[in-house]
This record gives structure tokens, sequence and C-alpha cells, in this order.
């Protein structure tokens, strides 16, 4: 049973998130994030890899930035009707309480060797050119909720600067955080950034949330 709708308000889902075995919270008053190990297994993660791989393409951004190099992976949009992604989504919304309607497409990811993502928040800036064109409909995005579904040979951790905080890849392994503070507003504090890939690749998916019904 789903009870905490679209995420706007933290307390409930942070709450949902902690009632759950293994979830670690990183101390800091900056942001809210946490981390888990082992959240899905080796075997789902190898079907979504194989999935990845199938529709995988260059990835892009909402607000250009002049560089070409900014985000350089590739991305691949997964079968809302496969049995790997739906057990990846039931999983998510048990974690999290947060109600499936409020959610964008389960969405994967690839890094190669020397593919990176630079210092970047998941929300949509208000001021932004495109703003009006990803949030007219569904709003801005709440929560992020990122899985690695393998660890590369070397390098692709996932560094959040205001809070000196890097997470290694480890296969199974689930990064989730408020993109708000607690009062609701923006938080630029969840700039992350992933790393380069130094050695193998990167698998991850990422499932974000909105303020409103996504698609309605």
């Amino acid at each position: 049973m789903t009870t905490s709708g679209s995420g706007i308000d933290e307390a409930p889902v942070a709450a949902s998130i902690l009632r759950q075995s293994g979830v670690q919270r990183i101390p800091s008053p900056k942001l809210t994030l946490f981390v888990r190990r082992d959240f899905l297994s080796p075997e789902l993660c190898a079907a979504l890899i194989a999935q990845i791989d199938a529709v995988r393409r260059p990835s892009t951004i909402a607000d250009a930035t002049g560089d070409a190099g900014f985000r350089t992976s590739e991305t691949g949009d997964l079968d809302a009707d496969d049995p790997a992604v739906r057990e990846v989504e039931a999983a998510i919304t048990a974690l999290t309480g947060l109600d499936p309607a409020h959610g964008e497409p389960l969405q994967g990811q690839r890094y190669a060797v020397g593919q990176e993502f630079k210092g970047h928040t998941d929300y949509f800036e208000p001021n932004g050119a495109d703003f009006e064109r990803y949030c007219s409909v569904a709003g801005n995005r709440t929560w992020t909720v990122m899985i690695y579904l393998n660890e590369p040979e070397a390098g692709g951790a996932t560094r959040f600067k205001a809070v000196d905080k890097i997470i290694q890849p480890e296969t199974g392994k689930l990064v989730c955080w408020n993109n708000r503070r607690p009062d609701r507003t923006m938080n630029p504090a969840t700039l992350h950034q992933g790393m380069k890939v130094r050695a193998g690749a990167k698998y991850v998916v990422t499932k974000w949330f909105r303020e409103r019904p996504w698609g309605w």
C-alpha cells in the first residue's frame, strides 16, 4: 500500500525507507540521502543489463551547458511490461512508499571507459530554457532512486560534492535521495557527479518521481 504520494512531503518517504533492513542514511543536514547494499539480486541485475544493451542510445541533457563532454553515457527506456522491470518497480514502491503513478518510466544508463556525467542536479531549474517542456504536465522531480547493476573494474563512483561523499558502485546497491530540502524547496546540495569509468563498464537503472502523476 502506498502512503507517500508524490514525495513532496519528505517525512513519510524517509520513514518508509528507514523501516527496511540494511538501509544506511548518510549523516548530513544538507540533504536526505540513503544507501542500501544488495537491493537487487545479481540475476535481476543481469537481466536489466541485457535490456539496456538492447535499447541504449547517446544520453542527452535538458539544458545545454556548451560542454560536449558534460554527459557522455548512453541511455535506454526500459519496457514497463517486462517481468524484470516490473519486479524492480515493485521493489522500489515497497521501499519508498511512493505512488507509482508519480514515477517516470524506469531508465537504464551505460558508461563505457572514459564516460561520465559531470556535476548536476536531477531536478529541472525553474529558470531553465526547457523547464516548461519537461515540467508543464507532471511538475518537477521529487525523489531519485538509482541502482548499480554491476561493479566496473575501476572508476564509476557517484560523488556528492556538498557532503564530500563518494559512493562506490556495487552490484545491486541502491542510492536514493530527496531532490528537495525538508521545506520542499529545490536542494542544490544534491549536486552529484557520475565519475569516469576507468576500466570495464558501468550499468545503472534510475527511477525519478514527480510532483504530479506522470503523463496525466
